[in-house]
């Protein structure tokens, strides 16, 4: 297997844990919270979805489908357009409720971006630095790990909670 292969391969398994996170549960069910201050599935969604849509957007020189794909609109949430739930309050998390379908609709499309922009990607094209905010600069292959582990903490918290909220 190439690189390519293996960052198509890891986020085709960030969708996997997705749509088994949310498949069949309700509005309510997505919008659940364990206790009052934790994420619910909607936001933990919405927001590695945001995430890989922000993160991959910039990488590769593209638009967000956030905005260009009429999510933000669909959505409606009371956000910035750049909002990606990044430092959120409380309050702001609890805003964040969508049905199933919308939330798999907005993650599918991301995913399929990612895996058209990734799957022909060289070992050459890792080392691209993306970022010089930080020290040492950010490559585009740091960046695709840092979000392939950023969303796979956070569809492995919202499968936890789903189990949660089966239980109750």
């Amino acid at each position: 297997m190439n690189s390519a292969g293996l960052l198509v391969d890891s986020f085709g398994r960030v969708r996997e844990v997705v749509h088994e996170a949310v498949e069949g549960l309700t509005e309510d069910q997505l919008a659940a919270r364990i206790d009052p201050d934790a994420n619910s599935i909607a936001w933990l969604v919405w927001h590695l979805t945001r995430i890989q849509d922000d993160h991959l957007a910039d990488a590769f020189g593209e638009e967000q489908l956030w905005g260009t794909g009429g999510w933000r609109d669909r959505f409606g949430l009371p956000f910035p357009e750049r909002a990606t739930g990044y430092g959120q309050t409380s309050a702001q998390v609890a805003s964040v409720r969508a049905p199933a379908e919308l939330l798999l609709g907005y993650h599918d499309a991301v995913c399929g971006r990612t895996l058209d922009l990734v799957g022909s990607l060289t070992n050459a094209d890792l080392d691209r630095v993306v970022d010089t905010a930080w020290d040492p600069p950010v490559t585009l292959g740091v960046r695709l790990v840092s979000v392939i582990a950023d969303d796979l903490q956070h569809a492995g918290q919202a499968a936890y909670v789903r189990g949660a909220v089966e239980r109750r």
